[in-house]
């Protein structure tokens, strides 16, 4: 049992916190709806779209742990995976994974409107086209970082719905800007493979074999700069002013991506792992505390 729940990378639950963003951010863009709901039902359908969006990310990791099996023995981490190990069956593992669906996909239909249950297929939906053949989007250079990192807006869309009512849509800036800031990390993660991995790069990650630093990093610097300028057309657009003074601090955070990136002498964690790091957890405390008092000024 031990091995199947390590199998199931529970702890990649921050992940699917993101979803807050996109509640957060209807109740701050849509303040009138705030009256609509008693407190009660707020937390009740805050606490399942986050269980739901948790349920349906860990089924796309049992796709991901078994599709990538026989490439992951390459990896000097996820080759100690239960799977690729052997400790757990993988029959009984797609029984989990579909048990796991259908276990969120019924309450969303039930307790959320039909653009939430869309959301959440749509993450669902990214996870097949990210791992599974014909597409298989994770062997194709650049698609590979920009379909995963898909998951950033559309993880934003399930808290902004598990709210909304079906006719509002996020404004497409701030969408863009969640993503491009996921595409960075994925990239960063990417060359950082390709750095440390040498020649067996490609053994692991398909996508490697057209990969090169310079275009990696090129990729980073895209993305940063789409971040960025998204960000601030978002802001610019709405005249939120006050939260301009965020911008600074999340450059400070691309450029330690950067330097752990081209600097570290191991491969760059998964993105809930970095918080491990005292400076990333420090700028991270900081960016929290500056955001909220922008938000409450």
């Amino acid at each position: 049992m031990t091995a199947y729940l390590q199998a199931l990378r529970l702890e990649r639950w921050p992940r699917s916190a993101a979803i807050f963003l996109g509640t957060a951010a209807f109740f701050f863009l849509h303040p009138d709806f705030a009256s609509s709901f008693a407190v009660p039902e707020i937390i009740f359908r805050a606490v399942l779209s986050f269980l739901l969006t948790w349920a349906i990310s860990t089924a796309n990791y049992i796709i991901n742990e078994i599709v990538d099996a026989p490439t992951d023995i390459h990896h000097p981490v996820k080759r100690d995976r239960p799977l690729v190990q052997g400790r757990i069956k993988k029959r009984a593992f797609i029984f989990l994974g579909l048990g796991l669906t259908a276990a969120a996909l019924f309450p969303a239909a039930v307790f959320f409107s039909r653009s939430f249950l869309l959301s959440l297929l749509a993450l669902l939906g990214a996870g097949f086209f990210y791992n599974v053949k014909p597409v298989r989007t994770k062997d194709i250079p650049f698609l590979d970082s920009i379909s995963e990192s898909a998951n950033n807006p559309i993880r934003f869309l399930i808290g902004w719905y598990a709210f909304a009512p079906a006719h509002l849509f996020p404004p497409l800036s701030l969408l863009v800007a969640w993503w491009s800031f996921g595409n960075f990390l994925m990239t960063a993660k990417r060359l950082s493979e390709f750095r440390l991995l040498g020649d067996k790069a490609a053994d692991y990650r398909l996508s490697h074999k057209r990969y090169s630093r310079n275009l990696l990093l090129f990729g980073m610097v895209v993305s940063a700069v789409v971040f960025l300028s998204s960000s601030l057309l978002f802001l610019a657009s709405l005249r939120l002013y006050r939260f301009l003074i965020v911008l600074p601090i999340m450059l400070l955070y691309i450029l330690l991506f950067f330097r752990k990136t081209l600097k570290e002498k191991e491969v760059m964690e998964e993105p809930e792992s970095l918080l491990r790091n005292p400076l990333v957890a420090l700028l991270t405390v900081v960016l929290v505390v500056v955001f909220a008092l922008s938000f409450l000024l």
